[in-house]
């Protein structure tokens, strides 16, 4: 079952659907339900406060985005870290991320200039305040978001957002040190200035390159052997954390 209060009611009036939706994905992807965790469509109705109907299809739109799964006996639960799945992913999202990188280097402006600057140094600043791996979590996929936003292809970016959806279930395993935040800060700044400098080519690179390190490290973070989630290097369920409120 859900734990008590693990999400909050839904703003009446609201579209219920698109809303438990967006906030069951955020409480997925902030870890706040975690891999293994029961998704009941009734006890996430009654905490909601809505019916019934929004909800399960909020949870069907998880299962679409590879974000929760159908478990024996069990019914949807969020879905569990498979490192085999994980670097598949990474591999086609490699080379997206790099199309992406192109594709904004050459529609780039000076507002656009401005937000990644942002996002760079808001990054630099969490790095110094020693912020959780939750906020790194949440300003790296804002700053690749922005990117494909820059790109300016729906289609890219549709396809990015569901990978990047999944590929993220496996970052809590890899931000718990000081070490891979800052090394994804740096490459994001390597992508920054081949992007600033006019070099669709060197932006690609920049931007493949970024991801192909970030699956080495993932691997190396979810190696099989002794680890603290459970001992044998794999992610254990844990009960469901408290959900932001929606506004």
């Amino acid at each position: 079952m859900v734990a008590e209060k693990a999400v909050n009611p839904v703003a009446a009036g609201s579209l219920l659907a698109d809303r438990a939706y967006e906030e069951l994905k955020a409480a997925v992807l902030a870890n706040r339900l975690r891999p293994g965790d029961a998704l009941s469509v009734p006890a996430l109705a009654a905490q909601l406060g809505i019916s019934r109907s929004p909800v399960r299809e909020a949870v069907q739109r998880l299962i679409h985005d590879g974000l929760a799964s159908h478990a024996p006996h069990r019914g949807a639960v969020v879905a569990t870290v498979d490192m085999e799945d994980v670097r598949q992913l990474y591999v086609v999202r490699e080379v997206m991320e790099g199309l992406a990188a192109r594709l904004a280097t050459e529609r780039l402006d000076a507002t656009s200039v401005g937000e990644l600057r942002a996002l760079l140094e808001r990054h630099e600043h969490s790095l110094s305040d020693g912020d959780d791996e939750g906020t790194h979590i949440e300003l790296d996929m804002a700053y690749h978001r922005l990117i494909r936003e820059v790109a300016g292809n729906s289609h890219l970016t549709a396809a990015l957002d569901t990978i990047q959806g999944k590929a993220h279930l496996a970052l809590h395993q890899l931000w718990r040190g000081k070490e891979a935040p800052r090394l994804a800060v740096e490459e994001h700044r390597r992508i920054f200035e081949a992007m600033t400098a006019g070099d669709p080519d060197a932006a690609e690179q920049a931007a493949r390159e970024h991801i192909r390190r970030l699956r080495v490290r993932l691997s190396q973070a979810i190696a099989p052997g002794p680890a603290p989630d459970g001992g044998d290097g794999t992610t254990r369920p844990g009960r469901a954390g408290r959900v932001r409120p929606l506004p």
